[in-house]
């Protein structure tokens, strides 16, 4: 074949030689008639727009609302070039412009949330995938666990690198995905579903912690059992001792618990893969000993996890626990548990640093638009979805990854994720900043071929 029908791609480092009509390695730009092309068309939204604006009153920058998005626009490397897309539109009156593009990104990460009490391993430590380090295990959060991916530490590394930017790539564009956390549970997920831990897949996450089960469930749980424990790994709770049991219940039953003390009631749960994610793998063992237990003959105790998907009744017989078939009002109460809990899920947020990939082609001042964006002035988003821009300094920015078209992520290998950007602001705002008022399109001039979507 002629050298001259074969096209060499710059959009990033590894400058593909695609042949008419085939892609590059990384499938996303094509060899289009002698052209690199990107492989889908720009996305920009439909003409429905979410915030209605009185037409008496000037927009603010917070009602901007991009036309485009950076889907699809193609991206500033190598990063001197102007964004692909600068386009200029009326604004209920003013006068807009949104600028775009894919952007690669080396500072980057993730934070995983899974929506569980199941243990899946202790705080730092690591996170693999194909038997290298992608994150860590980070701190847990209410009724969630947490993992920590990527950063640039581990991105550039040799062998991490790489199978890091993949992994987040994958979970960003919402496709399953597997890690192995450091001497702890195996999981499998993918954003939007229900993390399978150890091959079990989880169902519900847990209402509250113990304690705040006693107080959402007072007046069932005083109806259920003549004690109830509610294990869990954070606050394990017993109702008769806790601040609520004292206004409703007749008096403390007796009843020690294994767990640390935090407070009346309170007790602090451990770690492991047993019942609330604790190490109790039989709930009795969940109570050091009960006072006077030969005094106590048919005294009844509920104990259950927070999310009620176990539960069990014991009653005082000769000195000793037996267990019971739960009586309806025991069942009752575990079932209000049950309903009252959301099912377990995995969400994803994107954390991106803009650095000067991302501005050089945006303007030629680039502290006072950093200082923009800040200030509010400039709007951001991520695929048209909203971002949270950290405070201080940079520009270093969060988003939330199922709200942005599946697919929309990309990634280079030097190695770094490539994700839409797009900057929209007035248009004098814009030419204040040094924008580049000779690239400025009119948007209904664009060339290009325009998919139109609704907002997630």
């Amino acid at each position: 074949m002629s050298e001259e029908n074969i096209v060499t791609c710059k959009c990033c480092p590894v400058f593909c030689r695609i042949r008419p009509g085939q892609k590059g390695a990384c499938l996303r730009y094509e060899n289009y008639n002698g052209e690199v092309r990107r492989t889908i068309p720009l996305v920009r939204y439909d003409a429905i727009k979410e915030v209605a604006i009185d037409n008496d009153q000037p927009i603010t920058n917070h009602e901007l609302q991009p036309e485009i998005t950076g889907i699809g626009s193609g991206t500033t490397y190598p990063d001197y070039k102007r964004a692909p897309f600068i386009v200029q539109y009326e604004e209920s009156g003013v006068e807009v412009v949104t600028v775009v593009s894919e952007v690669p990104l080396s500072y980057c990460g993730m934070e995983i949330k899974l929506d569980t009490d199941e243990y899946i391993g202790e705080e730092c430590a690591k996170v693999y995938s194909e038997g290298v380090q992608v994150g860590f295990v980070a701190q847990e959060q209410y009724g969630s666990k947490m993992l920590s991916l990527g950063g640039i530490n581990l991105i550039k590394e040799k062998k991490s690198g790489l199978k890091t930017v993949l992994l987040m790539e994958a979970i960003a564009n919402r496709e399953k995905v597997e890690v192995q956390i450091e001497r702890g549970a195996h999981l499998e997920f993918r954003v939007g579903e229900a993390p399978v831990i150890n091959g079990k897949k989880i169902q519900k996450m847990r209402v509250g912690c113990g304690s705040a089960a006693m107080a959402l469930f007072a007046y069932p749980f005083r109806e259920a059992a003549d004690e109830v424990i509610v294990i869990d790994s954070d606050l394990t709770a017993i109702y008769t001792e806790h601040p609520v049991g004292k206004d409703l219940a007749s008096g403390f039953s007796g009843i020690h618990l294994k767990f640390r003390r935090s407070s009346p009631g309170r007790y602090f749960g451990d770690d492991g893969e047993g019942w609330g994610g604790t190490s109790i793998q039989n709930p009795v063992d969940v109570i050091s000993y009960i006072e006077n237990i030969q005094d106590k003959e048919g005294m009844t105790i509920l104990i259950t996890e927070a999310t009620g998907e176990r539960s069990a009744l014991f009653q005082v017989q000769r000195g000793k626990l037996i267990e019971i078939p739960l009586t309806p009002q025991a069942s009752r109460a575990v079932q209000l548990i049950q309903e009252n809990c959301e099912p377990s899920r995995v969400s994803a947020l994107f954390i991106g640093g803009a650095g000067g990939s991302a501005r050089v082609g945006v303007a030629s001042k680039p502290l006072k638009f950093t200082e923009a964006v800040h200030q509010g002035k400039v709007k951001m988003t991520s695929g048209g979805a909203p971002v949270f821009i950290y405070p201080g300094g940079g520009i270093t920015y969060l988003v939330d990854v199922e709200k942005i078209m599946k697919g929309s992520f990309g990634w280079i290998p030097t190695p770094a994720i490539v994700a839409p950007i797009e900057y929209t602001m007035p248009l004098d705002l814009y030419l204040e900043l040094g924008g580049f008022a000779d690239s400025i399109v009119p948007l209904k001039e664009l060339r290009d071929p325009v998919v139109f979507y609704q907002k997630p």
